[in-house]
């Protein structure tokens, strides 16, 4: 790469008004002949030069595009680039690292508009997620999607119909209860507007091509008026936003359930129950059952009171322990034995001893469900149920979601689950 003497400085801006520009970059355009300025606000970029610039100045349309960097190239002296709010988030500033050495560049950074969006929004950003889905696809929005952040911020395309995309895809992984949608239009020029969407509607008609999104998670209190009678949302369950793995996905909770075969009456244990969905559910399809929660993690009886209440229902015990404790107890025969047993959030040698502990004390017709995700550890524990008087059969759930894309549509693998069942 060969070095040259002029300099590029690359300036970002946030208004089309020549006077909010600081004392220093003012001055520098002044000096600077030759102009490179993105073609959305061309027009009101040379107006500076009948306002404000005392030289005549040569103004090039830009597109960000090869045409862009090879007119940077064939310029002898010092130019500059104008771009918007910081050149180095998500702007022109990476394509120019691609192509100038760093000497012959200089970055004057304005406010980015997601800075200017969350001060207009009052609600702090230092935790947000920042994605671009602008001329690119929205994997990694999905991504992002699928941590639940506390709030995330979208820079938008007006050519792909990224709306649309968005809310689809907040609709397909059952999200658009969990956030409040803020479109940010034209933030810091005159026209500005921000205003808060309900996605159950159409989204408005007078849309600005340059907007950008703010997703920040709602504060709702949840009652159980429209839930379905089975497969409730994944949503409807809190969870810690940083342990996802306590909840088990609403594809994977109905095979289970399903497998269970409740009964009216009875004892149901969810060992390794995490934020209790499973054991919630299945105590909302049959409330006559008495519901054992069972988790070490400290925190799960609290999300599990938190979820009863949510589907408005009561389990009989809840216990924030190791299960090895539980099941060394002196008085465990105290404890209701289970007729149904979900053995699930523990290693290999802790379910081969849950079944050896309990398994025996079950009676005919009485069920065991163990969802696993290591393949290896299937066949001792297949072995020990059946050693215990178990029938057992074994199936693999493997779903997949559909996602939109500019494109339309794209299939979405879930993680493949082995249910492994006895009876017996």
């Amino acid at each position: 790469m060969t070095e040259k003497k002029r300099k590029i400085h690359v300036v970002g801006i946030n208004s089309y008004k020549f006077e909010d520009l600081s004392f220093k970059l003012q001055n520098l355009f002044q000096e600077t002949v030759s102009i490179a300025v993105p073609n959305s606000y061309f027009e009101e970029i040379k107006l500076w030069s009948k306002n404000g610039l005392e030289k005549k100045k040569l103004f090039f349309s830009s597109n960000s595009n090869e045409e862009l960097v090879n007119w940077l190239r064939s310029q002898k002296s010092d130019v500059i680039l104008i771009s918007r709010g910081d050149p180095l988030w998500f702007g022109i500033g990476r394509i120019l690292l691609e192509n100038f050495s760093k000497d012959e560049l200089s970055f004057y950074p304005s406010n980015t508009c997601i800075q200017l969006a969350f001060s207009k929004l009052k609600i702090p950003w230092q935790d947000t997620v920042n994605v671009s889905i602008h001329g690119r696809d929205s994997n990694r929005f999905v991504e992002a999607l699928k941590t639940r952040p506390s709030s995330l911020a979208i820079l938008t395309d007006s050519n792909n119909k990224s709306l649309e995309i968005i809310k689809k895809n907040l609709s397909e992984l059952n999200l658009i209860d969990f956030y409040d949608f803020w479109l940010c239009e034209e933030i810091g020029l005159e026209n500005e507007k921000i205003r808060k969407l309900n996605l159950k509607e159409s989204l408005p008609s007078d849309i600005s091509s340059l907007n950008i999104i703010v997703l920040k998670k709602t504060k709702k209190n949840y009652s159980n008026n429209n839930l379905p009678l089975f497969g409730i949302s994944d949503h409807i369950f809190k969870t810690f936003d940083d342990r996802p793995n306590l909840l088990t996905k609403r594809e994977i909770r109905v095979q289970i359930l399903a497998a269970l075969e409740l009964p009216r009456n009875g004892v149901i244990w969810d060992i390794g129950a995490g934020c209790g969905s499973i054991g919630l559910e299945a105590l909302k399809l049959r409330p006559n059952l008495d519901l054992f929660c069972i988790d070490k993690r400290i925190g799960s009886k609290e999300l599990i009171l938190e979820n009863s209440k949510r589907l408005e229902v009561k389990p009989k015990f809840i216990l924030e322990e190791d299960i090895n404790y539980t099941l060394n107890m002196n008085n465990l025969s105290s404890l209701e034995k289970p007729n149904r047993l979900i053995i699930g959030g523990c290693d290999k040698k802790t379910k081969l001893q849950i079944i050896n502990k309990l398994a025996q004390d079950m009676d005919i017709g009485d069920i065991i469900v163990i969802p696993i995700i290591n393949i290896q550890t299937i066949k001792e524990l297949k072995e020990e149920l059946e050693d215990k008087n178990f029938k057992t059969n074994l199936n693999l759930i493997q779903t997949y979601k559909s996602l939109s894309i500019a494109e339309g549509m794209r299939l979405e693998p879930n993680n493949p689950v082995f249910l492994l069942k006895g009876k017996k």
